[in-house]
């Protein structure tokens, strides 16, 4: 069948061009195989990375219709699915793929990107087993439940797909990213690492760690191994949540009040809200004065409530959440 590949063509700082490649090809044959036909038999100057034919390395991650995804992975026939919700075309319609460079780094030639901002915040969070500990002759043993809690995370191939595909790291360039924060829960909860504790202080940080997450979920869904980069993130932020050690942040308060309100009023009272996280219960004069000008424009305007009403179900979210407390006690 033929298909048209309309391929984002970039180099270095120069303004990136759709360019159309028409293919005969096969609906088993991959994204990669139709590049390296591209290339092999139209135009060898098209760019990209690929690694593959020995294993999954997750070299060849790109934006695929719109997704990060690997290339070696995807085929012709379940993308020509996805988009036109069939793989049997008819009437002479010639379907069209779209390809680009991940997204979150810079652009050295059509496909390939520059990965060094995705190495250097990986390195950010130590990635690697710290123990002070006497080192045995042979090596650190496991028992196969102990293994079991790091399996998932042992199965990232830094591909990046993660990492392109997230809202946080495009707005925050201080946040380390999902691949980064990924690797950090499997050293937290690795029990030949000996800097847990250091470690979830670090990841407690500002918005550069766990708490610049937005929760968008791009990670889970985009991610080619099933890391759940996002799950990793939020066991993370429980551990951080129930270490009564852990600085208590603007993060960690946000999220107890928010609860708590919950709790006491069915949903949030703004007011306790604001001076709860932000001026930390009215000991943080910084925090009370950054709010302030907010507060008189909505007292000018009207729209500060000046009263609350707790909602008609009250009772019953409280006794949910806490339900839920319970079990994870």
């Amino acid at each position: 069948m033929q298909v048209i590949f309309k391929i984002l063509r970039q180099s270095g700082n120069a303004a990136p061009q759709v360019k159309s490649y028409e293919l005969e090809v096969e609906y088993g044959n991959t994204i990669l195989d139709c590049l390296n036909k591209i290339k092999w038999e139209q135009d060898g100057t098209l760019a990209f990375r690929k690694n593959c034919r020995n294993t999954i390395c997750g070299s060849c991650a790109m934006g695929i219709n719109g997704r990060s995804a690997l290339a070696c992975k995807e085929n012709v026939g379940s993308e020509i699915k996805q988009l036109y919700g069939t793989n049997n075309l008819t009437n002479g319609i010639i379907p069209e793929l779209t390809v680009a460079p991940m997204g979150n780094m810079p652009v050295i030639k059509d496909l390939v990107v520059d990965m060094s901002s995705f190495w250097n915040q990986l390195e950010a969070v130590k990635p690697y087993v710290s123990n002070d500990a006497k080192v045995p002759e042979r090596e650190f043993l496991q028992t196969p439940q102990e293994r079991l809690k790091i399996d998932q995370n042992g199965n990232c191939i830094m591909c990046g797909a993660c990492y392109s595909a997230c809202n946080a790291r495009e707005v925050n360039p201080e946040f380390v990213g999902p691949h980064a924060l990924a690797k950090a829960y499997r050293l937290v909860a690795d029990n030949r690492d000996g800097e847990a504790d250091s470690r979830l202080k670090e990841y407690n940080k500002g918005t550069q760690g766990v708490w610049g997450c937005t929760r968008c979920f791009n990670c889970n869904t985009v991610c080619p191994m099933e890391v759940a980069p996002l799950d990793q993130i939020t066991k993370i932020k429980q551990k951080i949540l129930a270490d009564n050690e852990v600085e208590n942040s603007r993060q960690i308060r946000h999220r107890q009040v928010l609860v708590e309100l919950v709790k006491q009023g069915g949903w949030i009272d703004e007011r306790a809200f604001g001076l709860q996280v932000v001026g930390n219960y009215l000991r943080d004069v910084r925090g009370l004065l950054s709010i302030a000008p907010l507060g008189l424009r909505m007292l000018a305007r009207g729209k500060f409530p000046l009263s609350f009403e707790p909602s008609e179900g009250t009772a019953q979210v409280k006794a949910l959440i806490e339900s839920v407390q319970a079990l994870k006690e």
